[in-house]
C-alpha cells in the first residue's frame, strides 16, 4: 500500500451515470488487475474504494457510478484537481491459473477491473471471451475497448434493449468452452455465476470498507478456510472458498 496525490486528468460521463477518470501519480504499487485504489474526498469521513481499470503510460484510470454522495462529489471533481490516494490494495486476479481459453464476466462496475486483465491475459497470448452485463442500453459501457484488444466480446441486458435479452448468466451457453473464468459485479451476479460455471474461476466481491487496508475487520466474510478481509485478503476470492 502507498499514499500518494494524483492529479485529475480527465473526468467525463461515458454512460448513464457512469464517469471514466484518469490521472497522474505514481501507480508502481498498483501490481495486478482487480486491486483498487482508496480515495480521499472533501466532507467524506471515510475513503471511497474504487476498482483499477488500467494503468497504461503511467496514468491511472478508474471508472465509477454515481450512486451517492461520495460519488456525486467526484462527478464534480474538476481537471488539475489534486486527489489523496491510497494505492495497491487488495490482492488482484491470478492468471497463472488460466488456461488458454479464460472467460471474463462483468456486471455494471464490475466491468473496469476485467479490462485491465483482459489486456494481461491477451498480452499473455490467451484467446479471451467477455461477457458484459446492463441493465440498459443506456448503461452499456467499454464493449469497443474490450474488442480492440482482440476479445471475443457478449453484451447482456436486462430489458434487451442492447445485445442478448437477459443476464450474464443467459449468455453462457452461447461462449462455447473455456478454460476458466474471471468475474466481478454485484453479489446476486456472481452467485448466478457460481451455480452457472463449469470450471474453476476467481471473483472479485464489492464490500462496503472502513479503512481499506485490513485494520477495521469491517468487511470481513466467511470462507471454508476461515474468516477473510474483503479489503486486505480480496477483493478476489477463489470458486473453491466461497460461501454463499
Amino acid at each position: 500500500m502507498k499514499q500518494g496525490i494524483f492529479t485529475v486528468c480527465t473526468n467525463e460521463e461515458i454512460a448513464d451515470k457512469v464517469y471514466r477518470m484518469t490521472l497522474s501519480g505514481d501507480v508502481s504499487d498498483i501490481t495486478a488487475w482487480g486491486q483498487f485504489v482508496n480515495i480521499k474526498l472533501d466532507g467524506c469521513y471515510l475513503r471511497r474504494p474504487i476498482s483499477v481499470c488500467d494503468t497504461s503510460c503511467g496514468m491511472l484510470t478508474i471508472i465509477y457510478k454515481v450512486v451517492g454522495d461520495g460519488t456525486e462529489k467526484m462527478a464534480q471533481i474538476p481537471f488539475r484537481s489534486k486527489l489523496d490516494l491510497l494505492t495497491g490494495l487488495g490482492n488482484g486476479y491470478n492468471t497463472a491459473v488460466s488456461g488458454d481459453k479464460p472467460l471474463l464476466i462483468g456486471g455494471g462496475v464490475g466491468v473496469p477491473p476485467m479490462y485491465g486483465l483482459a489486456k494481461q491475459l491477451r498480452e499473455e497470448g490467451k484467446d479471451v471471451t467477455v461477457i458484459l452485463g446492463f441493465n440498459s442500453q443506456k448503461d452499456v459501457f467499454y464493449e469497443e475497448q474490450f474488442k480492440k484488444l482482440g476479445c471475443k466480446v457478449f453484451v447482456a441486458t436486462a430489458d434487451g434493449s442492447y445485445g442478448e435479452k437477459g443476464f450474464v448468466t443467459d449468455v453462457l451457453p452461447m461462449v462455447g468452452d473455456y478454460t476458466y473464468f474471471y468475474t466481478c459485479g454485484p453479489e446476486p451476479m456472481l452467485k448466478a455465476v457460481y451455480n452457472a460455471t463449469t470450471t474453476e474461476g476467481q471473483f472479485s466481491f464489492e464490500e462496503r470498507m472502513g479503512c481499506g487496508f485490513g485494520a477495521c475487520m469491517g468487511c470481513s466474510c466467511k470462507t471454508k478456510y476461515g474468516n477473510k478481509r474483503i479489503c486486505k485478503d480480496g477483493p478476489v476470492l477463489y470458486k473453491e472458498e466461497i460461501i454463499w
